[in-house]
């Protein structure tokens, strides 16, 4: 196997590839991505798979010889990522029975610009196979709506790994719509999208819990390759969901476990009702946060109807305390309320749009942040108990 690719092409699918690489892999080979060259297509696609998440993704190259190896992904990432822009050469060799080289006799050796590295690699044969879905359940899916529903979601899933479904999102697809929910039992995320995908012929229905892990891995790929209006190709077995468009691909273990009935959870009537700008909100609570954060967290939000006009405080006792108030357009009796203020900011982060509608009714129940205007998008968190 021998080809000729830049430096940037070969670090950017490496540095996408090399996150599902696990970090303690079970078997050798795992810690390694496959590069296979094809000299017909002038295409190299690079592998990697711990056996729950698999990411390919391929680039253009001067083919002269094609093939297939095993070079171990850190290793290959690290040089790769220090050497300096242009063309590199990189060819599988035997080594020679004078090389200190165990196992199967492979190198591959990179030659940049000046110099050149030598590391050991193993056989392709060994790499185990990305799974495959051979049945019809197969949906097109608008990059712009998977990136929009991601955005609005992944930030709420739970980090506990007890309740394993509530580390996932779950994805509801619809023909013309997608809609996204995360929950960690404190806060709630639904993002509801536009599916304008042309492929009428697509299964109509489904839900699946997936991994948040491979969720993220799936908006920084789309992030760096699809435009948005490019339609995702996105198959569902048991236990099994493949995500490909251009020449990428990312597969996943879904999430088994029944995920919560949500819905239910969001108020459908308010006794207060208030407009803000989202902006100003979010950067009053990063400044108060920073006492927050000597404390317990809790920031307290005051309602004032009469002033039209909310103030935030915080009492870090020993520390010192600190209070903000900014306009708002109110609707309801005034109210005091408290808030994780961590959940408060990485919800409003996540909300699409210049102003926003934040509605309740008493200082216990659920309170509801939605975007004004763009995606949309419902955010639920819960307040916690005002002790004085």
């Amino acid at each position: 196997m021998k080809l000729v690719c830049t430096q940037s092409d070969l670090s950017t699918n490496l540095s996408l590839t090399s996150r599902a690489v696990p970090s303690r892999p079970t078997h050798p080979i795992l810690a390694n991505v496959l590069l296979q060259a094809d000299a017909e297509t002038n295409q190299v696609s690079l592998t990697a798979f711990d056996l729950n998440l698999g990411i390919r993704t391929s680039f253009k190259a001067e083919v002269l010889q094609g093939g297939a190896i095993a070079i171990p992904a850190k290793l290959l990432n690290d040089i790769t990522a220090r050497l300096p822009e242009g063309e590199i050469t990189l060819e599988e060799e035997s080594a020679a029975k004078g090389d200190n080289i165990t196992g199967e006799g492979l190198i591959v050796s990179l030659t940049p610009k000046s110099g050149r590295y030598e590391v050991r690699a193993m056989g392709a044969e060994d790499f185990p196979e990305l799974p495959a879905i051979e049945n019809d359940r197969l949906l097109q899916i608008t990059a712009s709506a998977l990136i929009d529903g991601l955005k609005g979601s992944l930030f709420a899933t739970s980090s506990d790994e007890t309740k394993q479904v509530l580390t996932g999102v779950h994805l509801t697809v619809q023909q013309d719509s997608l809609e996204f929910a995360a929950t960690d039992g404190h806060r709630l995320a639904v993002v509801q999208t536009t599916n304008e995908s042309s492929d009428t012929s697509s299964e109509t229905s489904l839900e699946v819990t997936l991994p948040a892990r491979a969720l993220r891995e799936l908006e920084r790929m789309l992030g760096h390759s699809a435009s948005s209006d490019e339609s995702i190709a996105m198959s569902l077995d048991q236990g099994q969901v493949i995500f490909e468009w251009q020449n990428q691909r990312l597969t996943s273990r879904t999430l088994e476990g029944q995920y919560p009935s949500y819905r239910q959870l969001i108020p459908r009537q308010f006794e207060r009702e208030l407009t803000l700008d989202r902006k100003q909100f979010l950067s009053t609570l990063e400044r108060i946060a920073v006492l927050a954060d000597q404390k317990n967290n809790i920031v307290k939000v005051s309602i004032d109807s009469e002033a039209q006009e909310i103030t935030l405080s915080c009492e870090a006792q020993d520390v010192g305390s600190g209070r903000e108030s900014l306009a708002a357009q109110i609707l309801g009796e005034e109210i005091d309320i408290a808030f994780n203020i961590k959940y408060l900011m990485e919800g409003l982060k996540a909300l699409p749009s210049t102003e926003i509608q934040m509605q309740l009714n008493s200082n216990l129940t659920p309170v509801i942040f939605t975007p004004i205007s763009g995606v949309k998008m419902t955010y639920l968190a819960m307040p916690v108990q005002i002790r004085n």
